[in-house]
């Protein structure tokens, strides 16, 4: 963050100051939306989400730390006030870029947003200064918060855009408008607000492309049709990158090296290097091989994002995290979020993960998946039989007792069981399980099975 004084800030955003005492009093760090993760010096955004209000958490934000707080009301302590805090925020982000000059790196995609930043952000923070989206603060408040931890040393600003809905990239490039931007891949993640499929989802994620300048560059999944498809919305230069033989940054020889982890060629213009990636799944060389475009675009040669990739390391918990527990019990919790396509990744990479040991599923239901959402879920549950999973615990009603009902009639050596809700899981699964296993937990957010995993591995 540049320091940037109230007075200023005040000018930037449209507000008027309530309870300040200097109004030159500077803000000079980053801004945060809740109120535990206010650091000194800093901004408080007080929000109005679906069950909290985050004026009523003002004044505690001021006690730790904040010199104001950016609100749509006055609150009886410091207060930049506005009538729109999430609008402010993005003007004062917009601001901010105005006045340094890294080079933004837009990415989007319906799966493997999250890793493919950690694993850019790693490659090229070893390169030069870099600041990427924390987490999976990806809209439009998660990204205005990540340009405002920028400062005039940033060489790089990598942010994660999500789109649950058409017009959402339009939005965040707005904010921040990209130089390269990466477009991973387009499945069924948010189809049930964005129209009656794939080609919904693609005209929406596409507006990322759209937003690049002639000179920017347009980086994409020539593995993905739909993002193939995307060649025609831009102005960009675009390199392509993926499995297929006529990509520019490809993967020759892909296996499976110890515990699941994938191993690869890394091939780009400027050479060959060889990769091993510290993160389960063979879907992970589709999302290094994107990260690996991106630092290829930005000059970096071929052996330097090798050396990143195979020094990276998981940074974002809930995917794929990997926990052994004492008594031999490997708890993969892969429960941030899930979709068709992340599910049959997760339960495919723990799979491969545990070779001849017993492998339990405990899934939940998969959010924004329209009329076919029971189709879908059951397709996973006969995945999960084909898979020969030993143990299928499906929690919740509707959807995920498809699930159960679809695994039990493919396959009746999977022991299928179903569960009400979270605590039923606990239950279940602590009653279940036995030395060696591996168990998956994974469902969409609103499901709360992060919960049962991280309970279950500190078990």
């Amino acid at each position: 963050m540049i320091p940037m004084t109230l007075n200023k800030i005040a000018r930037v955003v449209g507000a008027s100051l309530h309870e300040v005492r200097d109004p030159e009093a500077p803000v000079t760090a980053p801004s945060a939306v809740d109120s535990r993760e206010v650091v000194p010096g800093g901004l408080f955004a007080a929000t109005v989400g679906a069950r909290v209000d985050g004026h009523n958490y003002a004044a505690g934000a001021i006690a730790g730390g904040a010199v104001a707080v950016l609100a749509s009301r006055p609150v009886g302590v410091p207060a930049l006030v506005v009538e729109d805090v999430q609008l402010a925020l993005g003007l004062l982000a917009r601001h901010l870029l105005e006045h340094i000059s890294p080079v933004v790196i837009g990415l989007t995609g319906s799966v493997g947003k999250t890793t493919t930043k950690d694993l850019l952000a790693q490659v090229l923070e070893r390169h030069a200064a870099t600041v990427a989206t924390d987490r999976s603060f990806n809209n439009e408040l998660g990204l205005p918060l990540t340009v405002l931890r920028a400062d005039a040393a940033t060489r790089y600003l990598v942010l994660e855009m999500g789109a649950g809905r058409k017009g959402d990239l339009t939005y965040l490039t707005g904010l921040a408008p990209p130089q390269v931007g990466l477009v991973l891949n387009v499945g069924t993640a948010h189809v049930e607000r964005m129209g009656a499929g794939p080609a919904d989802v693609a005209e929406a994620k596409g507006e990322l492309v759209e937003a690049l300048p002639a000179d920017g560059f347009a980086l994409l999944n020539a593995d993905d049709p739909y993002v193939m498809g995307m060649a025609g919305r831009t102005k960009a230069q675009i390199l392509w990158y993926g499995r297929s033989a006529e990509a520019q940054v490809r993967a020759g020889n892909v296996r499976m090296a110890d515990r699941a982890r994938t191993a690869f060629e890394l091939v780009t213009p400027s050479g060959r290097a060889p990769v091993e990636l510290d993160l389960i799944g063979e879907h992970q060389v589709s999302n290094a091989l994107a990260a690996a475009a991106v630092a290829t675009v930005l000059g970096l040669g071929v052996a330097e994002i090798a050396d990143g990739l195979n020094a990276a390391r998981r940074r974002s918990a809930g995917r794929l995290e990997i926990v052994e527990r004492p008594d031999g019990i490997t708890i993969v919790n892969d429960a941030y979020n899930a979709n068709p396509e992340s599910m049959r990744a997760g339960l495919r990479a723990v799979k491969a993960l545990a070779g001849a040991r017993r492998t339990v599923a405990v899934l939940g239901a998969m959010g924004q998946q329209a009329d076919a959402s029971r189709a879908r879920h059951a397709e996973m549950g006969r995945l999960v039989a084909g898979l020969r999973f030993d143990v299928l615990i499906a929690v919740g009603a509707g959807d995920p007792v498809a699930m159960a009902e679809a695994a039990e009639s493919s396959n009746p050596e999977v022991a299928v069981h179903t569960v009400a809700d979270v605590a039923g899981a606990l239950r279940l699964a602590g009653a279940l399980l036995e030395p060696g296993d591996v168990v998956l937990v994974k469902a969409s957010s609103e499901a709360g099975l992060g919960v049962c995993a991280r309970a279950l591995a500190g078990a």
